[in-house]
């Protein structure tokens, strides 16, 4: 199942309890736990819900917390409450938009796009939570040029409201050659530009690795040229988006040095589909990604 049908079929529904005693109610709840793997503490280690999704949620955080993971990527208001629980946050919230087709790259949507963001930014804040996902959408025939306009267009609107409730919009670097055809933030360059053009702090990128792997390489080299455009990281193997091991062609370890080597303090999230045990692999890709 890939990430786009996930992302339209995770929905949360409200279940209506009986009403509990406080003192009883404690008494359900989970108790974080001390992490069983000794971690370097270089790493903010999360890893991706979707990825996950035939594990119940307090079972991936459960699972999460035990391996010293601190945050879990892509989950909605209705979650969090549920990652709180276990001691996690919610690494790269969503929430709003229209989803990766649907972005901003396109005038007709911005008045929806503006709606939706300014209603989850007050929610982001009430949580304690500092970002948010987004998208730039697919090109229908667009210059790159005419994308990048709209999207500043469209996201200039927003800025004034990031910052006034301290969020930081993060856009998605994804590739258009196997995962997400027609997507137009599809390589770095153009996402850097649209940085600089926005010239606003509260505005960076997902450097998701293994779409990068796909549309140019040379990853280490631009992790260290553009780290300060970056605000998240996304795992994977290349090709076939599996576990990040010796089946795939990227050496994670090095990666990891470079992005630590930069100074970044923010996540890396495992983003890659398990072919073998999820949680064992989920633990040996945190292990090789701890430098």
């Amino acid at each position: 199942m890939i990430r786009r049908t996930v992302l339209k079929t995770l929905t949360s529904t409200a279940l209506t309890l009986p009403v509990l005693t406080d003192s009883f109610a404690r008494s359900m709840q989970p108790e974080p736990t001390e992490p069983t793997l000794a971690l370097k503490g270089r790493i903010n280690h999360a890893v991706c819900r979707w990825c996950y999704s035939k594990i119940s949620l307090d079972d991936l955080c459960k699972a999460a917390a035990d391996m010293g993971i601190k945050g879990i990527d892509l989950t909605g208001p209705a979650e969090w409450p549920t990652l709180k629980k276990y001691g996690l946050t919610c690494s790269m919230p969503q929430g709003a938009g229209k989803g990766i087709p649907d972005g901003f790259n396109d005038p007709k949507f911005h008045d929806e796009l503006v709606a939706s963001y300014e209603a989850i930014f007050p929610k982001l804040k009430e949580a304690g939570l500092t970002s948010v996902i987004c998208f730039s959408g697919n090109r229908r025939g667009r210059s790159d040029a005419e994308g990048m306009d709209n999207c500043v267009t469209g996201l200039k609107r927003l800025m004034p409201s990031a910052e006034k409730y301290g969020i930081t919009m993060i856009m998605e670097l994804l590739n258009s050659k196997v995962d997400h055809k027609d997507y137009m933030c599809d390589h770095s360059a153009w996402g850097v530009e649209l940085c600089k053009k926005l010239g606003s702090e509260n505005f960076k990128l997902l450097y998701d690795i293994y779409h990068m792997q796909i549309m140019e390489g040379d990853i280490i080299r631009t992790i260290r040229r553009d780290y300060q455009y970056f605000g998240h990281y996304h795992t994977g193997g290349n090709p076939g988006r599996n576990e990040i091991d010796e089946t795939q062609e990227l050496y994670y370890p090095a990666i990891m040095k470079a992005i630590v080597d930069t100074g970044y303090k923010g996540f890396v999230a495992q983003e890659f589909i398990p072919k073998r045990d999820p949680l064992t692999s989920l633990k040996e890709a945190v292990v090789l990604c701890d430098v």
